[in-house]
C-alpha cells in the first residue's frame, strides 16, 4: 500500500514501522490478493500465510480479522488504481484515459472477489469509491475537453458501463481486451 499522498491512509490496518515487519505485511497483502483472485474470499488464511512465507500468528498480528485483510487488500488495489491515474496524466488525453480504463478493468477482476465480502455501506468502501472517482474523473474530463471522448457520458456512467461489461467474466484475457476495445471505440469521438 502506498503511504504518501493518499486520502485513504489511515482507513485500514496500519503498516508496521520495522523493515522486517513491513516486508511480512506486504508479503501477506500480495499473497491475499493472489489467493482471493484465484479462490475467492473463502481462501484459507493458513494458505495466505504459507504463500507469504510467514506464520499464521504473523497474519493475525497484522490482520486481526478476515475483514481487516479484505479491507487492506481492497485499499491497496484502489491506491494502485489512483497512482495509475496520476501517472497517466503525463500522457495525451485519450491515451491517458484509455490506459487507465484498461487498468481499471484489471482492477475489477480483483475487486469482484472482494466485493462479496466487503460491506458496501462501510466507511472504507465509501472512501475508496470516492477516491477512485476523484482520481479517474479528471482523465475523462480532460479527454472530453480535447474533443476525444463523448461529452454525453459522466464518469459514473463510464464506471457502470465497464463494471457491467466485466460482471459476466471472460474466457481469457484476450477476450476481455477485445471487449474493452469495443467499449473504448464507442466512447471515443471521431472527427
Amino acid at each position: 500500500m502506498a503511504e504518501q499522498g493518499s486520502a485513504l491512509i489511515g482507513l485500514g490496518v496500519r503498516r508496521p514501522q520495522r523493515a522486517d515487519a513491513r516486508r511480512n505485511f506486504d508479503a501477506l497483502l500480495v499473497a491475499a490478493r493472489e489467493l482471493f483472485a484465484e479462490q475467492g474470499t473463502d481462501a484459507s488464511l493458513e494458505d495466505i500465510a504459507r504463500r507469504a512465507c510467514v506464520g499464521i500468528g504473523t497474519l493475525y498480528r497484522n490482520f486481526p480479522t478476515r475483514q481487516d485483510l479484505f479491507e487492506s487488500v481492497y485499499l491497496g488495489e484502489v491506491e494502485e488504481l489512483c497512482a495509475a491515474a496520476e501517472a497517466a496524466m503525463a500522457q495525451p488525453p485519450w491515451e491517458a484515459l484509455a490506459s487507465w480504463l484498461r487498468r481499471f478493468v484489471r482492477y475489477v477482476a480483483t475487486k469482484r472477489a472482494l466485493a462479496e465480502a466487503m460491506n458496501k455501506d462501510s466507511h472504507v468502501f465509501r472512501a475508496c469509491r470516492a477516491q477512485m472517482y476523484q482520481c479517474g474523473e479528471p482523465l475523462l474530463e480532460r479527454a472530453q475537453a480535447e474533443g476525444e471522448a463523448r461529452t454525453d457520458l459522466t464518469f459514473d456512467d463510464l464506471v457502470r458501463m465497464l463494471s457491467g461489461l466485466t460482471s459476466a467474466g471472460f474466457a481469457d484475457d484476450a477476450q476481455r481486451d477485445r471487449i474493452l476495445e469495443v467499449a473504448l471505440d464507442g466512447l471515443r469521438t471521431r472527427p
